[in-house]
């Protein structure tokens, strides 16, 4: 079965216009999005163009506000503060990578923890681990309903997670661990890495090389999740961090790149949106 991100995420995008469609009676306003872009790197560029695209296809208010890569950090972080305390913004986004001068770090913790609708926050970050209400990342949570979607039992599975990022590997890891599995983290260097994908039931990748799992990694059957989004080296194409065309014949379920992914974590976060907007609406 290979997942298709955008059949999936097409059809939850639509379960959300109809909700927030009925936001103007009964709130008031819709939810309202903003996206800061810092520079012109085409592949943020596109993502942002993508959200936005997201954003009226469900019915959010979104505004991009775009700033030169040579804008400083206390410029950036004064612009974040504002939208903090504007009350008409539901979520704030800052596209990544950002400049080298400029701290990501800094930027994710000076996001209010209500608006944070990446889930980066490290107060976000703390309660997804200790089990409390949370915000959570955009793909870790779109991963987990791909799995649901396409009938994946995960309680009491063995999974397999290459990398270590607080933005994919390590929540992703968790949820997985919420959903009864045993879990395995693992990154691109680890000794003998091939021996311990074969043993996994779910095969989770995010390290950003393409074409780095092979055919000799997974074992017939795996249900393999592929994160990464690259060149290929051959053909400059888009191509994923496993080696599709080889791994296919495989996996009892796997996710294309493009169109896997992707389109699931955009959703995810016109889904995080609404909740902070609402969040916000009802504790007024």
């Amino acid at each position: 079965m290979i997942i298709s991100g955008k059949e999936l995420s097409a059809k939850l995008k639509a379960e959300m216009a109809r909700e927030v469609a009925a936001f103007p009676e009964k709130y008031g306003r819709v939810p309202h999005l903003v996206v800061i872009l810092v520079g012109d790197n085409p592949a943020s560029v596109s993502y942002v163009t993508g959200k936005a695209k997201a954003s009226e296809a469900v019915g959010i208010r979104n505004t991009t506000i775009r700033r030169p890569s040579e804008i400083t950090e206390q410029e950036l972080l004064s612009l974040i503060k504002d939208l903090n305390e504007d009350d008409s913004v539901d979520g704030i986004l800052v596209q990544l990578p950002l400049p080298e001068h400029i701290s990501e770090a800094r930027v994710i913790e000076t996001i209010a923890r209500e608006k944070d609708v990446d889930g980066f926050h490290p107060l976000n970050v703390a309660a997804l681990w200790q089990k409390q209400p949370c915000i959570l990342p955009c793909t870790p949570k779109g991963i987990i309903k791909m799995l649901k979607a396409a009938g994946v039992r995960i309680s009491g599975k063995r999974a397999v997670v290459i990398g270590r990022s607080n933005i994919v590997g390590l929540p992703v890891a968790k949820l997985l661990l919420d959903e009864n599995a045993t879990v395995t983290i693992a990154h691109s260097r680890t000794e003998d890495l091939p021996s311990l994908t074969r043993q996994a039931d779910i095969l989770v990748v995010a390290i950003g090389r393409p074409r780095f799992v092979t055919s000799d990694m997974v074992s017939d059957g795996t249900v393999v999740i592929d994160v990464g989004v690259n060149r290929d080296p051959e053909t400059g194409k888009l191509c994923g961090d496993v080696d599709y065309a080889a791994i296919e014949p495989k996996a009892s379920v796997i996710t294309p790149v493009p169109g896997g992914v992707g389109p699931m974590t955009i959703c995810c976060l016109m889904e995080n949106t609404i909740e902070c907007f609402l969040e916000r609406i009802t504790r007024r």
